[in-house]
């Protein structure tokens, strides 16, 4: 078989493969909003979304020429080298996406599109220019510029625009329907209505129709000729219908804008993202089919000038790639987390948090804050009263009982509206515009025009916007580094480093799978904290602590075992497993801090004070516990990492005295908190037991370091151990009796009390 015929199918199988990984990352563009809003189903707007793609890759046709002479001039490159670029453009974007999915950022197919291939033409540029009389001068007869700066400012200025005109339209849209819209829907949703069906229909059918591969010119001609009466008939022809059917039907305008606006902005996305995802293969066909038809015989001298040419690419190929990215839409996992991330960051009632706070964050809050500050001063009471009273999101807090809403049908409406216009009007221009950005960004202007982002949550989401925006520029410089390096491995390794690039390709998916999955089922956890509204007893709060201490204490056991182990076996792996267990729980115990508020709503009124202070005390001590560990395992670690000098015969008989005395004191906790055995004097016991060897155990250390029979920074690190070890019995036996104190409150519970 030819070896190139090889590289085209391999490239095909990438192109699969990328379609799958991409469209997990993009299917939040045209998702959360009716996702968010809750005016569908998922499976609604999936059918509706897959009716958009499927259409929208006909109109992809016009962006095609991206890959195949948008960023490199195809002449100045033999076949050999362009099969090199495009190789190495999939192996990147590949591998690139997948990263992004697996911690449920959305990113941009686009940038990375752009830059991969940028990154590879100049790898092979610079390769090609060293083996000749060159010099880096010439690097302009090789890269098309001038296109590709036009490209990347697009893809910026989209940013802008998407941003300003998503905050002007919602400010307008909300002060005309306020989060009250039931009231002004009757009246002036038709008319909105037919603006966005008016807008739609333009920017899709009108400006979109330069790139569907089926029309003809005269087709194109036509509804250039007449767009104008078109629109006409379709604003007032939409309006009049939908007033009818508001007033015949109840018709929820919002929910039908939403719907057309899912299937616009899928179409929109197929129409401009396709590109990213088959544009390349597509120029690797075509690539092979002309070497193939010059002979095929020198694929190191065949100049791929005929790239630089018109070419239609096949409806088929564009089809198939459409069945591919819906198909994808049903079975994706990744695809949620994406979704997940856009939808925290705009959501109007409060959520976990998918981000931390930032310096920068803090400060363009203050500053924003400032700003409305002086915005309060310099505007009449009145009109303040009146923008206030409309944009007050009071009434979807108080409307709202569905905590799976992240924002009302208003916002979902422009959210699409806009979206679908920015992206279509970018790809009429032939303009491969980040679909991922425009939605995004539109998103946020949304939000903050809804008050989405409150002094309780600004900060958060001020700072997830910037680590979603700094991670599309990391997209572009990994994007450019990690195709310069696969094109300059594949032009000199061949074959081999093709076989080596594709295999790590297929086992960095399978391991970020799998990574993915975790950081799912942790995220469930905490977010099932929050979306359950059961009401808790007695009962329900007794056993719900009861069971997060026994989990807790039987861990602070085996970690506490694992670290002395490693200590006296200088075991550094295991030491750094403990290290790791240890890290794990003390953020497990944060979490559970953090989520006592959602825990004291839920419990009933009467039990919501004393019942909630118990539990608040049980989970306090319990993050105090875990502390303690953690303190006892990062010194000891450091100790056998830098490999100091290990503990004396003398110390590892004391120090396993006390830690099989304090495995049973701790063992002797979870049997009674379990209700199988309740010996509270015995456990009383024990914790004075370990007290008491933890001061002789102290005393036999300072007669060492008297005498001078240790060395100074093993005494240091055998202090502070011992020293931990006395707050985590005195923490263990606190968290004891705060578990007694709340099964004494609960009374007819059966745990703790059984006995």
């Amino acid at each position: 078989m030819d070896i190139y015929l090889v590289f085209v199918l391999i490239i095909a199988g990438l192109a699969v493969s990328g379609l799958i990984v991409g469209v997990s990352n993009d299917a939040v563009n045209f998702l959360v909003s009716a996702v968010g809003s809750r005016a569908v189903t998922l499976k609604v707007a999936l059918a509706v979304a897959s009716v958009g793609i499927v259409i929208g890759t006909a109109f992809s046709g016009g962006m095609m020429e991206v890959a195949r002479k948008g960023i490199f001039n195809p002449s100045q490159f033999a076949f050999y080298e362009v099969m090199i670029v495009f190789m190495a453009v999939m192996i990147a974007n590949i591998l690139l996406l997948d990263f992004f999915n697996t911690f449920g950022l959305p990113t941009s197919t686009t940038v990375s599109l752009v830059f991969a291939l940028l990154g590879a033409s100049v790898g092979l540029t610079i390769i090609k220019i060293s083996r000749s009389a060159e010099t880096l001068q010439n690097a302009g007869n090789y890269i098309n510029s001038g296109r590709t700066l036009l490209i990347i400012a697009g893809i910026l200025l989209s940013v802008i625009v998407a941003f300003t005109a998503a905050l002007i339209v919602q400010f307008v849209v909300r002060l005309v329907f306020s989060f009250d819209y039931r009231k002004t829907i009757r009246y002036f949703g038709s008319v909105f209505g037919g603006m966005a069906l008016a807008s739609i229909v333009y920017f899709t059918l009108i400006e979109g129709a330069k790139g569907v591969t089926f029309f003809s010119a005269e087709n194109i001609a036509w509804i250039q000729n007449y767009s104008g009466a078109v629109i006409l008939i379709t604003f007032l022809g939409g309006s009049t219908i939908l007033q009818i059917l508001t007033w015949l039907f109840n018709l929820n305008v919002f929910k039908f804008i939403i719907l057309i606006g899912t299937g616009a902005l899928a179409l929109a996305f197929a129409g401009n993202d396709l590109v990213n995802f088959i544009g390349v293969p597509l120029a690797g066909y075509e690539s092979y089919r002309l070497f193939s038809a010059a002979g095929g015989s020198d694929p190191a001298g065949f100049l791929m000038s005929g790239l630089q040419g018109q070419v239609r690419t096949p409806t088929i190929f564009l089809l198939a790639a459409g069945i591919i990215m819906v198909t994808t839409l049903y079975v994706s996992k990744k695809a949620k987390s994406v979704i997940k991330t856009s939808l925290s960051l705009s959501n109007q009632e409060e959520t976990v948090e998918r981000f931390e706070s930032s310096a920068l964050a803090r400060s363009l809050v203050r500053i924003a804050l400032s700003i409305g500050s002086f915005f309060e001063k310099i505007l009449p009471a009145r009109v303040l009263k009146l923008i206030n009273k409309r944009l007050d999101p009071a009434y979807f807090k108080n409307t709202t009982t569905d905590k799976s809403v992240s924002f009302d049908l208003v916002r979902a409406s422009v959210n699409l509206v806009v979206a679908s216009v920015v992206i279509t009007f970018g790809t009429s221009l032939k303009l491969p515009l980040s679909t991922t950005y425009v939605t995004f960004m539109v998103a946020m202007g949304t939000s903050l025009v809804d008050g989405a982002w409150s002094r309780e949550t600004a900060v958060y989401r001020v700072n997830g916007m910037m680590t979603v925006i700094g991670g599309w520029f990391f997209t572009a410089l990994i994007a450019f580094i990690c195709a310069f390096m696969v094109a300059a491995l594949l032009y000199y390794g061949g074959i081999v480093a093709l076989i080596v690039m594709i295999a790590l390709s297929l086992f960095l998916t399978y391991r970020t799978n799998a990574l993915h999955n975790k950081r799912t089922e942790e995220f469930k956890k905490s977010e099932k904290i929050i979306s359950d509204t059961t009401q808790i007893d007695k009962s329900g709060i007794l056993l719900q602590c009861n069971n997060t201490v026994i989990n807790a204490c039987a861990k602070v056991a085996d970690i506490y075992e694992k670290i002395i182990d490693g200590w006296i076996g200088e075991k550094r792996r295991k030491l750094k497993k403990a290290c790791q267990d240890c890290k794990e729980l003390t953020e497990e115990m944060r979490e559970l801090q953090a989520s006592t508020y959602y825990v004291i709503r839920k419990l009933q009124v009467e039990e919501s004070i004393e019942g909630g202070h118990h539990y608040i005390q049980v989970v306090e001590q319990l993050r105090d516990v875990s502390e303690f560990l953690n303190y006892i395992s990062q010194p000891v670690f450091k100790h056998v990492d830098n490999n100091h000098a290990p503990l004396k015969s003398h110390q590892i008989h004391d120090i396993n005295e006390f830690t099989v005395l304090f495995i049973s004191f701790i063992n002797h906790i979870i049997k009674a908190v379990s209700g199988k055995e309740f010996d509270k004097v015995k456990i009383m016991s024990l914790s004075h037991q370990l007290l008491d060897l933890l001061v002789k155990l102290k005393k036999d250390q300072l007669k060492l370091i008297k005498s001078g029979q240790t060395s100074t920074r093993i005494s240091m690190l055998y202090m502070d151990v011992l020293a931990e070890s006395r707050n985590l019995v005195l923490g263990s036996r606190i968290l004891f009796e705060d578990a007694l104190a709340l099964a004494e409150y609960s009374k007819g519970a059966k745990s703790l009390l059984k006995d």
